[in-house]
């Protein structure tokens, strides 16, 4: 059943999304060589033995006079959440009493991850009525447990149940004034675990934490605010320690962060975009460990904190027919038929692991509290957004593009330093790198503002200017961590190939992240050019738009 609130008023106008993961420490992207590739990648290029400057002498680079735009400062939770049509049914039910089911990504993907997809799918070909004899159907929608519970708390879009990898969002969505009633502790078990690498001498969770701290070893998590897993590992961290409010595990954890060189956002990307070993270790579910044979073979998996039972939550109000249908369908879930095919998918597994801590809504919300302080405590950012104005942009690409820049610049901390290059067929250095003030943002918005899509596409040479920003820019601030988004269809028709520069980025130690703005954007190249340093790619029509925005830029930047 799908209860829009109709009485706020209407959301997101643009339509964007910018995906961020954090992968940035040195010592960890220096690791890369040891894939066996060499300093150029496995690329062959007749540029190789090229310099930076000797490559930058063949492209053509204007630096663009200024100009000031009004920035919007203010932004509201129901405004930020993108609409629900976004995520699109994965079951969808025709019965008269249809229950709509909010579930985090391992219960509703493909393969392995597919056992909500499959059991009500099941569900709704046995044809269960009510008594009254009205047909009842399951649909299945799959958000990521911290957006879930925003949309709980914002009632801009409710569903019947909700269903989060653990307690931890359920809880802070009743903090927060959600009406939501847990009404099963256990859909399915599962565990939370950090996986350290074969042979390591860290036995138990606090030895890793404890190794991150004294940076010896290089782990990556999940964004807190939006990954269970993530927000279960910050809890266990605090506690610890010595509880949520306490000053000491509050710098331990201070520490802990900045240590950190890779943050996903869900635990299905971590898995994704880290498990061909480079990391020393990373947290994940057990369900995803045990159904990958890299990871298993790679790493070893340690339980940490609230067991992952994927609990169920009544959201809203329902009459008397709708509860009667809700009880039919978690009994159908509960039923030996559904429980044996979610052990042959890896859930029901470690019930020996207990848990070593419990959960409160106020704890939740003030452990989030600590996190958005901590994670300003770290190091600056420097960024370099690379902007595809090239012919290929025009029309909706280059206005999603500009709108997404344009929200985004409201979760970029301002002790960050950001510069912006576009570029179509020759490049141009838009705004030149300086910290991310009320003046800068302004100067920012300007040269968004100012974007128009024409002529031919020189990605490459505006990479290679964004990173000789960078590398410049890191002579006076050598500690600020360095990243590049390219903004493009992932076209490119310049002087230089991907090939041609990859030794240039390669030794950068420059993660690029990619987002591709058309449905038809070469997706390859955009993966091809993020590999280069282990980065992320992002398609404009996945289904997170602005929320993601503001859950990583407001973690990360």
């Amino acid at each position: 059943m799908k209860k829009e609130n109709k009485t706020l008023f209407l959301g997101i106008v643009a339509v964007v999304v910018f995906v961020f993961i954090i992968m940035v420490v040195s010592s960890l992207v220096s690791s890369l060589g040891g894939k066996g590739k060499g300093e150029t990648g496995g690329f062959r290029s007749k540029y190789n033995d090229q310099t930076l400057e000797q490559m930058l002498s063949k492209v053509d680079v204007t630096e663009l006079p200024k100009s000031k735009g009004s920035v919007n400062l203010t932004t509201e939770l129901y405004e930020e959440l993108p609409e629900i049509d976004k995520y699109p049914l994965a079951v969808e039910g025709t019965g008269d009493v249809d229950i709509e089911i909010f579930t985090s990504g391992e219960k509703a993907g493909s393969g392995n991850d597919s056992w909500l997809i499959d059991c009500a799918s099941s569900f709704n070909r046995e044809g269960f009525t009510t008594a009254a004899g009205k047909r009842v159907s399951i649909s299945v929608r799959s958000v990521s447990s911290g957006l879930a519970a925003d949309y709980c708390i914002s009632a801009k879009y409710l569903p019947d149940l909700y269903t989060p990898s653990n307690v931890l969002f359920g809880d802070y969505a009743d903090a927060q004034g959600a009406v939501i009633e847990l009404v099963q502790e256990r859909l399915v078990g599962n565990t939370a675990g950090l996986l350290i690498k074969k042979g390591s001498s860290y036995s138990d969770t606090k030895a890793i934490i404890d190794a991150v701290v004294n940076n010896e070893i290089n782990i990556g998590y999940t964004n807190p605010q939006t990954s269970a897993t993530g927000l279960n590992l910050l809890i266990e961290i605090l506690k610890t320690y010595g509880g949520i409010d306490n000053a000491d595990a509050v710098a331990k954890f201070e520490t802990f962060n900045n240590n950190i060189p890779f943050v996903a956002y869900t635990t299905q990307q971590m898995r994704d975009s880290a498990s061909g070993g480079s990391l020393d270790g990373m947290v994940t579910e057990y369900q995803a460990y045990i159904n990958d044979n890299t990871l298993t073979s790679v790493y070893d998996f340690i339980p940490f904190g609230l067991r992952h039972d994927n609990p169920v939550y009544e959201v809203g109000t329902h009459t008397e027919e709708e509860k009667e249908a809700i009880r039919i369908v978690l009994d159908y879930l509960s039923n030996d038929k559904c429980q044996k095919l979610a052990t042959e998918k890896g859930f029901n597994a470690k019930d020996e692991y207990k848990g070593d801590y419990t959960s409160n809504g106020a704890e939740v919300t003030q452990a989030l509290k600590v996190y958005k302080t901590s994670k300003d405590s770290g190091k600056s950012v420097v960024a370099v957004f690379v902007a595809d104005c090239s012919g290929s942009m025009a029309g909706s690409a280059i206005t999603e593009l500009q709108d997404s820049l344009s929200n985004g610049i409201n979760y970029i901390n301002e002790g960050n330093y950001i510069g912006l290059v576009t570029y179509s067929t020759d490049v141009q250095i838009a705004l030149p790198i300086a910290q991310f003030d009320l003046n800068q943002k302004s100067y920012f918005q300007g040269a968004v503002n100012n974007m128009v899509a024409n002529g031919n596409t020189s990605t490459n040479e505006a990479i290679l200017v964004a990173v000789d920003m960078i590398q410049k820019f890191l002579q006076t601030t050598p500690d600020a961590k360095p990243m590049i988004f390219v903004l493009s269809d992932g076209y490119a028709n310049g002087y230089y190939e991907i090939e041609d520069i990859a030794h240039i980025v390669i030794q950068s130690e420059i993660p690029i992240y990619t987002i591709g703005y058309t449905e038809d954007a070469d997706k390859a190249k955009l993966a091809e050019l993020s590999g280069i340093n282990e980065a992320a790619t992002i398609s404009a029509d996945s289904d997170d738009v602005i929320y993601k925005i503001k859950s990583l830029f407001n973690s990360q930047l």
